[in-house]
């Protein structure tokens, strides 16, 4: 049978084929421009009539449009994936208008942070105008309350992933894995991060004030888990309080652990995150954006275990400033908690040093360095600690100060602003703490990894272009070797862009007394 050969195929290596909007891509484009038109006309303080109906109209518009657009893409296409043409696009390869959107993303996150009246934000009990009193329908109805800033973001980020997330799914619709983890992603963001906790809102009362908030963010990622305020709420909230605080605990200590061992770092980075959700779906056209050089890789693992130490000296810091220093009355003391805390970094650290240390390699020097300047600080919280202040620094300075550089700049205005300029993981790989505890983990006892057969490699770098984590994935296929990097996220692409099948993600279960590993087979479809 011979092969139909498309007409507007191109065979040219010097000049790709045009990218000429169809009817159909015309229409979506259309559809979506109106849509974020009312937006930002809302935005620009324009008063529309029956805002609830344009809020509507609106949403409507994008999801029709986003949706149409992926159909014309990639719904009858061959195969497993489409990345054509990337190189050649202006907004996925840098050029001017990547440049443009990029000014537009961290433009946004810095009114959102900084200038929320800039949005409407009604300030000293005056009502919401602009953008914000859009959503002000919408707040009430789910919890009770006029729209926030931040009510704001979490629709406008949820129907992100949840539009795009489909799109991603139609683009790697040969690929069961793919469509599962995206499938998990978009459900854990819509109801664990937004409906349940504007839902949870409405039970709290003037007696009662349960901290509601990402039921899938645990410490360290949400760093304000442990905050004195946080949990008097859930020691009030009755018996709901208290699950959700035991909760808490058995996150940071049992579960997380257990699911890293099992399946390492993508259980949470490629399957329930929302900043890992964000980046796989709206920043996934900007994914091969990320440095694979030998300098951004040294920069990743200093910058991001230095992220994860501060995270552990604030925490630290800022529950011992609410524990009192009466041993006769209180049992667990400031003194006790920093010792019990110094005790389990070091045993922590000693087991690691002596059954894991061929597994850190030359990775052990940071363990120490991170260590010992851990144990130097909590050191320093008992001598030089009066009051709520630490090394002569108010406590909630540190918190306000982590959440300013950490929490607003990096993760929002770098980490997302800049998709289409660093690519789509830069919060993930240089920033996330989260990311650097189970990174830790997957690399001392996971049982994942992704296996390579370096026979079949024909080194065309396509794996290592869409590793959004800056792993140069090619050097290892080359040689035949398993990868087990801390900053995979196991997201499974460049398994998907291989065009030999050369890479496969594994759980490996290595049998006691026998040289050979006994493998089960995990995603590859």
């Amino acid at each position: 049978m011979a092969m139909k050969i498309h007409d507007n195929i191109s065979m040219s290596l010097a000049k790709p084929d045009d990218l000429v909007l169809s009817l159909k891509l015309k229409w979506a484009t259309g559809a979506a421009s109106i849509g974020l038109g009312l937006l930002i006309l809302a935005l620009a303080n324009i008063q529309l009539p029956q805002s609830n109906i344009i809020l509507i109209i609106s949403m409507l518009l994008l999801s029709f449009g986003v949706i149409l657009f992926s159909h014309a893409l990639y719904r009858n296409h061959i195969s497993s994936n489409k990345n054509n043409g990337i190189w050649y696009n202006s907004i996925t390869s840098r050029g001017l208008q990547g440049w443009m959107l990029g000014l537009v993303l961290t433009s946004f996150y810095i009114v959102l942070y900084f200038y929320p009246n800039l949005l409407g934000l009604g300030l000293n009990g005056q009502e919401n105008t602009g953008l914000i009193h859009l959503f002000d329908a919408l707040s009430l109805n789910l919890n009770g309350h006029n729209a926030t800033q931040w009510f704001v973001y979490g629709t406008l980020y949820t129907l992100a992933i949840l539009l795009f997330g489909y799109k991603f799914m139609l683009k790697y619709q040969k690929n069961r894995y793919q469509q599962l983890r995206t499938l998990s992603v978009m459900f854990f963001q819509l109801g664990f991060a937004f409906l349940i906790p504007e839902l949870m809102s409405k039970l709290n009362s003037e007696s009662s004030q349960l901290p509601y908030y990402d039921l899938k963010n645990i410490w360290p990622l949400n760093y304000a888990q442990f905050e004195q305020g946080r949990v008097d709420g859930f020691l009030n909230g009755s018996s709901l309080g208290m699950l959700l605080l035991a909760f808490s605990i058995l996150s940071v200590f049992v579960i997380s652990p257990i699911l890293t061992y099992k399946y390492g770092k993508r259980w949470y980075c490629s399957w329930v995150c929302g900043c890992g959700g964000l980046a796989e779906t709206a920043g996934d056209s900007f994914r091969h954006l990320s440095s694979k050089t030998l300098k951004s890789w040294k920069v990743e693992r200093w910058l991001i275990h230095v992220v994860l130490v501060f995270v552990i000296l604030m925490t630290v810091a800022v529950i011992s400033t609410y524990l009192e220093t009466d041993a006769l009355q209180y049992w667990l003391t400031r003194d006790a908690f920093l010792v019990l805390i110094g005790a389990l970094l070091t045993v922590v650290f000693s087991l690691t040093m002596i059954f894991k240390r061929k597994e850190l390699a030359q990775d052990a020097q940071y363990a120490a360095i991170g260590f010992f300047v851990l144990i130097l600080s909590l050191l320093g919280f008992h001598f030089f600690s009066i009051g709520s202040e630490l090394f002569f620094i108010d406590a909630e300075t540190l918190r306000s100060s982590y959440g300013f550089f950490i929490g607003s700049i990096f993760s929002g205005v770098i980490g997302v602003g800049m998709y289409p300029i660093l690519g789509s993981r830069v919060w993930c790989r240089f920033g996330c703490p989260m990311a650097a505890v189970l990174g830790f983990q997957q690399r001392l006892f996971s049982k994942f990894r992704i296996t390579t057969n370096g026979g079949q490699c024909i080194s065309c770098g396509n794996c290592s272009t869409f590793c959004e984590m800056g792993i140069d994935v090619r050097a290892y296929a080359q040689k035949g070797e398993n990868i087990v990097r801390s900053s995979c996220v196991g997201c499974g692409i460049c398994a998907d862009v291989c065009p030999r099948g050369v890479l496969k993600l594994e759980n490996v279960s290595i049998i006691e007394g026998l040289n050979f590993p006994k493998i089960r087979k995990e995603t590859k479809e």
